[in-house]
């Protein structure tokens, strides 16, 4: 279990090392208590590869009981420490956190790239979303306080927001570092410490974050990363120091956290699936429309969970709506994801890869047109030709029975829908147990209101798509979650309420 490290090579021999074709992690991967750990000695380790070439990466080393164990201890230790500290002094050492990230925005960049396979277009705004979390939520540190209460006879009551204690984070794979730092500051802030774990398919830059955190000042053991699949997640849900667990990945998986949780009472907060609408009404701005259209549709290959990858088009606008976005799709540059011009990198692994194309081979069988892409691309580079590519794809004439539409991808594919009336359209819109994100397009300001109020939906756009500041929450409706991620109010999700009751008088007793 490797990997080079910007301290260990800096961003040039990083950048070389991938232009040879021989990237290679080499240190440790688990970071608890400060430092970075090996893994059990007799454990059977996984192979990471990297997206972009095929090549192996690394090899991972799951965490089990001892490990966990171990990791839970040494944040319980810090939690006693970080907890009594005011939260200006949190503050403190958190803004210290993201002035780091800053210094090393392009060293964790290129490193997300080449563990997840994105563009590095996109994976420093990732980046830099991480950090704007970190210095959102070092502000709110401060901030934290209860309510006082008159009562008759000069009594009083007050109540306290204090921290949960040892908080659990599970990342997914297509957000790495940024869903690491939402699930973190929130939690840091509030006086809580965190054991994270990321996705098996993307571990390298969770632990970049974990040294960013030791460097910053936090007390040692209060953000720790242990490494595994399901067997090492189970144990970190239902260990009896774990007060609270935080996951972002499918809706089985969410179900099953929602289930380990339950036996000890546990709140969950869980950003799960999506199968999102986006509906273009036949008065929008055309050309924003198509903007919105692409990026509600193929950012990070395609690989996020708000993705609007169902286009309800107004009758009208449709013939014109889809030769733009079919002759946009056709146009978007996909390669080497460490290219400045690239738009479009490689998916996550080959299995997802076959996946995303089963879906569009069985969308053609069941009667949809693909209008554009939907096939493995092969890059001309010949280090890229064993990565993990595809085109983009529109697929035309779907239905709302088709799978296509009813399932979700999570890969760069677009299924386009007509519709005509704006009841039609919002029944059809909701017809999902699905409810994380929803997305309108028009110049009417009462139907867009009018339309945003009757989708069931958690997070909504009015002439926008996929727009996630760090200042508003996010989260879903339905079997899409529980509980939300950035904004002020996740606040109350890692921090529990106090009640005070102080007699100023005599007892009134009854006996």
């Amino acid at each position: 279990q490797s990997s080079v490290t910007p301290e260990a090579t800096g961003r040039a021999p990083i950048l070389r090392c991938i232009s040879s074709g021989s990237v290679e992690i080499t240190l440790p991967l688990n970071f608890w208590a400060g430092k970075r750990r090996t893994g059990p000695e007799k454990c059977s380790k996984d192979i990471v590869y990297e997206p972009a070439t095929g090549r192996v990466l690394c090899q991972l080393e799951p965490c089990g009981a001892v490990e966990v164990d171990q990791a839970v201890k040494a944040a319980k230790l810090a939690f006693g420490y970080w907890s009594k500290m005011s939260g200006m002094e949190r503050a403190r050492v958190m803004i210290e956190a993201a002035h780091i990230i800053e210094s090393k925005r392009e060293e964790i960049a290129e490193m997300e790239v080449v563990n997840n396979g994105k563009s590095i277009t996109e994976a420093r705004l990732d980046v830099d979303s991480a950090r704007l979390c970190i210095e959102y939520y070092a502000g709110l540190a401060s901030t934290l306080a209860g309510q006082h209460v008159q009562l008759p006879g000069g009594s009083f009551a007050y109540t306290r927001r204090e921290p949960l204690g040892v908080c659990v984070g599970i990342g997914a794979w297509n957000y790495p570092f940024q869903i690491a730092a939402w699930k973190s500051a929130p939690a840091l802030a509030c006086g809580n410490s965190m054991v994270f774990k990321p996705s098996p398919v993307t571990p390298v830059t969770a632990v970049m974050l974990a040294e960013i955190y030791a460097k910053a000042g936090v007390p040692e053991g209060l953000f720790n990363v242990v490494q595994g699949g399901q067997e090492t997640g189970s144990l970190l849900c239902q260990h009896p120091d774990v007060a609270k667990v935080s996951f972002t990945g499918s809706v089985p998986t969410g179900q099953k956290i929602m289930e380990m949780a339950s036996k000890g009472v546990k709140p969950v907060t869980l950003e799960l699936g999506g199968k999102s609408p986006l509906l273009i009404f036949k008065d929008s701005d055309l050309e924003n429309a198509v903007r919105g259209a692409l990026m509600a549709n193929f950012l990070s290959q395609g690989q996020v969970c708000s993705n609007g990858t169902r286009v309800f088009v107004q009758k009208d606008i449709l013939p014109e709506f889809v030769k733009e976005v079919v002759k946009r799709t056709q146009a978007i540059e996909i390669g080497d994801p460490l290219l400045e011009s690239t738009r479009m990198g490689a998916l996550v692994s080959q299995p997802h890869l076959d996946k995303v194309l089963s879906f569009v081979d069985r969308a053609k069988k069941e009667g949809a047109t693909v209008l554009c892409g939907g096939e493995s691309y092969v890059p001309s580079d010949p280090k890229l030709r064993g990565g993990y590519y595809m085109t983009p794809c529109v697929l035309g004439n779907c239905t709302d029975d088709m799978t296509c539409v009813k399932e979700e991808i999570f890969g760069p594919v677009m299924s386009v829908l007509p519709f005509e009336t704006e009841d039609e359209v919002l029944q059809r819109a909701n017809d999902t147990s699905l409810g994380l994100a929803a997305g309108v397009f028009t110049r009417d300001v009462r139907r867009a209101h009018r339309v945003v109020e009757h989708l069931k939906a958690g997070s909504c756009f009015i002439n926008n798509y996929n727009i996630t500041p760090v200042e508003v929450p996010f989260g879903g409706f339905k079997m899409s979650g529980i509980g939300r991620e950035n904004g002020q109010v996740t606040i109350e999700f890692y921090s529990q309420l106090k009640t005070v009751f102080v007699e100023m008088g005599d007892v009134d007793s009854l006996f």
